[in-house]
């Protein structure tokens, strides 16, 4: 992997240790660690040292492109500190840890939707955005020594959360990694699901529409024992058209064109349905939402079903 460039770096030393409601610790890019990029690591003043927690992980999104890094590296401290976040609302409640990675998104490239885990993405060679999938277990995993050495006692798979672009990154992250997700929970999802089949009614689902060409793009078979065995809380608003499908950076026109054949073109109620189905029909271990009169937002109600979900299945 290519090493992160000085900016990252400097520029994270301008934060320091925030104690909104918990420690707010900025951790540099380490290329001989295998991550290039920076992240938080947020423990809720609710965390007990000495006790047993998951790491909760939540994939920054920015929202935007930018190529100032500074602009994705404040607002993934946004993200790791508000509570309004679903990230930080769940290490409240559970008093767990939560770690939110600062990959870039960058306007130069703004084909490479690194907040979506996106096609682009995963077939970077040779830059610091290879791979950014392991480079996130390699956070997960200097977190945890840090959490220990703190006193924490800290299970080795982690809960993984995203609303939108980070909801579809979960969802493919948790495909690609599913031994290693304790609890996947992704929402506002465009009303697209990555398939764990290779196909669909004779179309071939390539990365990241299904699993057709997984080992070649990822570098391993596709578990899909694991997949199907691993709670997960998959939501969409009923008044959502936040439609990912429409656009160059989220899906190619090759891409577009299977999503809307056989997939549908309409995201609500057609293509979310047939995703949900898809799941179901495959014994996916998926609760599958769909929240009436609720758009691209979380609201109180939907928080607290998570809450629930995750009490209900940590274990």
């Amino acid at each position: 992997m290519k090493k992160a460039p000085i900016l990252v770096v400097l520029s994270l030393s301008l934060y320091g240790c925030s104690n909104i409601g918990g420690e707010l610790i900025p951790v540099e890019a380490n290329s001989d660690f295998e991550f290039n990029f920076p992240y938080f690591l947020f423990i809720p003043e609710e965390a007990a040292k000495n006790s047993t927690v998951s790491l909760i992980v939540e994939p920054n999104n920015s929202g935007f492109t930018s190529d100032d890094f500074d602009d994705h590296l404040d607002q993934a401290k946004g993200l790791a500190s508000n509570r309004g976040n679903l990230g930080n609302f769940l290490a409240h409640e559970m008093g767990y840890p939560l770690l939110v990675p600062v990959f870039p998104r960058e306007n130069e490239n703004w084909r490479i939707y690194t907040h979506a885990l996106d096609r682009d993405v995963m077939l970077q060679k040779q830059t610091s955005l290879e791979r950014i999938d392991l480079q996130l277990l390699s956070m997960v995993e200097d977190a945890n020594k840090r959490l220990v050495n703190m006193g924490f006692s800290v299970k080795d798979d982690f809960l993984i959360t995203g609303f939108s672009a980070s909801g579809t990154f979960s969802n493919r992250f948790s495909m690609i990694h599913p031994t290693k997700v304790s609890i996947c929970i992704a929402g506002g999802l465009n009303g697209i699901l990555m398939f764990p089949t290779d196909s669909i009614d004779n179309t071939a689902l390539n990365y990241p529409l299904g699993t057709n060409d997984f080992f070649e793009v990822t570098g391993q078979s596709f578990d899909s024992t694991a997949f199907q065995n691993m709670p997960q809380f998959l939501f969409m608003g009923e008044l959502d058209d936040n439609d990912a499908a429409q656009y160059g950076d989220a899906y190619s026109e090759e891409e577009r064109a299977i999503i809307f054949n056989p997939l549908g073109e309409s995201m609500q109620p057609d293509r979310w349905e047939i995703c949900m189905n898809e799941y179901k029909n495959r014994g996916i271990n998926a609760e599958l939402r769909t929240y009436s009169e609720i758009g691209h937002t979380i609201n109180t109600t939907i928080r607290k079903d998570i809450l629930n979900f995750v009490r209900k299945n940590i274990d």
